[in-house]
């Protein structure tokens, strides 16, 4: 048996920490239900900021909320504003499983709403059995995605200065979105 990444929330923020809650985490249903995410499922989060890595479970927030709520013990592990990465897994009988196995992915822009739905794909190619690429899940394309190598960083960072959002803001997307 491999354990694999079956859905994952990239970059989300922290909105929010209730020691004295029960133990989870509260996500917003509409994402999860758009990664694959299911209350009650054991999730790993990495904390971007901090470091830490916490394993514990989803329960529901508020739909359209964008929430993400440490509760419990997991409070301690985050401050407010903190990006972090929420990961389901799965297990599969071996790596011939990893062709059909399209893992969602999604990205968020600092006020938690959804950047991108990505997915992994694992295919074979000229070079090795096991090939590895990140596709846009609405256009199954590698050059859709901001992942790619072949983005146009200065007009990215045009557009979201024309939303409005600081250079700070702004340069912490862009060091979490691109290889430089």
């Amino acid at each position: 048996m491999m354990k694999v990444i079956r859905a994952k929330l990239h970059g989300i923020r922290v909105t929010s920490a209730d020691l004295n809650y029960h133990g989870s985490i509260t996500l917003d249903p509409e994402q999860c239900a758009l990664a694959g995410i299911y209350p009650m499922e054991f999730v790993e989060i990495w904390n971007k900021n901090s470091g830490a890595r916490i394993s514990t479970y989803v329960i529901f927030g508020q739909p359209g909320s964008r929430c993400c709520v440490l509760n419990g013990a997991a409070a301690r592990t985050c401050q407010l504003g903190d990006e972090v990465i929420i990961a389901a897994a799965d297990y599969i009988r071996g790596p011939e499983e990893l062709y059909t196995l399209k893992p969602r992915i999604l990205t968020f822009l600092p006020d938690n709403q959804v950047d991108q739905v990505l997915y992994y794909d694992v295919y074979q190619s000229e070079a090795r059995p096991f090939d590895f690429r990140i596709l846009d899940a609405d256009k199954h394309t590698v050059e859709a995605c901001h992942t790619w190598p072949n983005v146009d960083i200065a007009s990215v960072r045009d557009d979201l200065a024309a939303k409005g959002w600081a250079e700070a803001e702004i340069d912490s997307f862009v060091n979490s979105h691109f290889s430089l």
